[in-house]
Parts: structure tokens; C-alpha cells; sequence
């Protein structure tokens, strides 16, 4: 069982930055493609980021692309999502997700990935 835990959420002026955290406790994810997701009110969920099993490739969402940056520690314990010059239309639940794939694959669709964490409020004030 792989369970993902996020963190790093809140709020934040437009302009800001905040840095999402995803772990899966006790136990690496380096078996696993991850990705970040995010869900507006009254929106589907949609892709933000993603990252392969080597780190080598990566790839973004278009609406986000040059501001946020997928990545993970050394130890392969945490992903992070950095999240720079944020806009009011960032404002969503954000969502970390995981799925065994070739070592070098991104995912970008939510039907994908296998695991997913509970969320983290994302809130940008204008």
C-alpha cells in the first residue's frame, strides 16, 4: 500500500511562492513515477507536473510552465512541487499522485496514476 501525504499549502498574495511537499511514509517512492494535480471549485481535476523514475524528463502543464518546478530529494523520500509568481487562478486543492511506469515515462493523465494523496489547499489572494 502506498500512501501519499501532502503538505506545504496556504495562503498566499499573488506574486508569492510556496512550496508543495509529497511523502510516502516510512518508504521511498523511487519505484514510482509521481505527479502533482490540482482541482478547482466547480472544475475538473487537472495536471500540473510530472516526473519519471530517473528524474531525467519532466514535464508541465502549460499554464504553469517557467513558474513551477517538480522534484525530489536525494533519498527519494519527498517530492516537492515549487511554486513561484503565483496568479489567482492557482487557487485549487493540490494533489500528489504515484504509478509504477518505464524509467524513464512521465504521466500526465489522472487515469495513470494509482495512488494519490488526500490534497492541500492552494489559496492565492489578488
Amino acid at each position: 500500500q502506498v500512501q501519499l501525504v501532502e503538505s506545504g499549502g496556504g495562503l498566499v498574495q499573488a506574486g508569492g511562492s510556496l512550496r508543495l511537499s509529497c511523502a510516502r511514509s516510512g518508504r521511498t517512492l523511487d519505484d514510482y513515477a509521481m505527479g502533482w494535480f490540482r482541482q478547482a471549485p466547480g472544475k475538473e481535476r487537472e495536471f500540473v507536473a510530472s516526473i519519471s523514475r530517473n528524474d531525467y524528463n519532466t514535464y508541465y502543464a502549460d499554464s504553469v510552465k517557467g513558474r513551477f518546478t517538480i522534484s525530489r530529494d536525494n533519498a527519494k523520500i519527498t517530492y516537492y512541487l515549487q511554486m513561484n509568481s503565483l496568479k489567482p487562478e492557482d487557487t485549487a486543492v493540490y494533489y500528489c499522485a504515484a504509478a509504477t511506469a518505464p524509467i524513464d515515462v512521465v504521466l500526465v493523465t489522472a487515469s495513470e496514476y494509482t495512488y494519490w494523496g488526500q490534497g492541500t489547499q492552494v489559496t492565492v489572494s489578488s
